[in-house]
């Protein structure tokens, strides 16, 4: 296999910085969004049941003790909860525009990969033809398959090789928004149902 790579010629040294960079990112994320992901319905439903009780302090404790976005979120609006119901929508946003960030940490950056490995590929290719082109010159018309056979080798290794990183680049960066998308939306759905709670809440202790 070495081999193989070697004879691809300089531009798979980027092809393969890519592919390191593509696994390093992709096992982070799927890390990140791991401890990221709660039973949003058990934890709303837990919560729901310390406002129940009056209990603001505890159900802020049990936000600070849990992991993700949707924690950090209901926290954000608990710590509001004797406040308008537009003032803590506004903290609900401005929390929600430091978390979104936090998920989508270097996605653009599989994405470029993704993007960029088939043209590193491309790239190989040109440099393998010019090689080709080269010796047939050089040969004054002669084809001597054995002196032709350097460039044909860049040209087939980086196509292989940047389409071989890109694949599943893409499939990757597809899987993680997929997941960014799940959890901005338990973030939207949590908010909404603790702002109604709050809401109820004060609403009860006004009658």
């Amino acid at each position: 296999m070495i081999e193989i790579i070697s004879k691809g010629g300089p531009v798979m040294f980027p092809i393969l910085l890519g592919s390191v960079l593509f696994v390093a990112i992709f096992i982070e994320r799927l890390y990140h969004y791991h401890r990221a992901q709660i039973d949003t319905n058990e934890f709303i439903a837990g919560i729901r049941n310390i406002l129940k009780k009056g209990n603001i302090a505890e159900a802020i404790s049990i936000c600070e003790e849990t992991p993700g976005p949707v924690a950090h979120i209901i926290k954000a609006a608990l710590l509001k909860h004797d406040r308008p119901k537009e003032e803590i929508n506004k903290t609900i946003e401005d929390a929600a525009l430091l978390e979104v960030p936090r998920l989508e940490k270097n996605l653009v950056v599989l994405a470029t990969i993704a993007h960029i490995e088939p043209l590193l590929g491309l790239f190989g290719t040109v440099i393998g033809m010019i090689q080709v082109f080269q010796k047939i010159q050089e040969m004054r018309g002669i084809v001597d398959t054995e002196r032709l056979a350097g460039g044909i080798w860049v040209a087939l290794i980086t196509t292989a090789g940047g389409l071989a990183v890109a694949i599943p680049a893409f499939v990757a960066y597809n899987y993680l928004v997929s997941r960014v998308n799940g959890l901005v939306l338990d973030m939207e759905k949590s908010a909404t149902e603790v702002v109604d709670l709050l809401q109820l809440r004060k609403e009860e202790y006004e009658v």
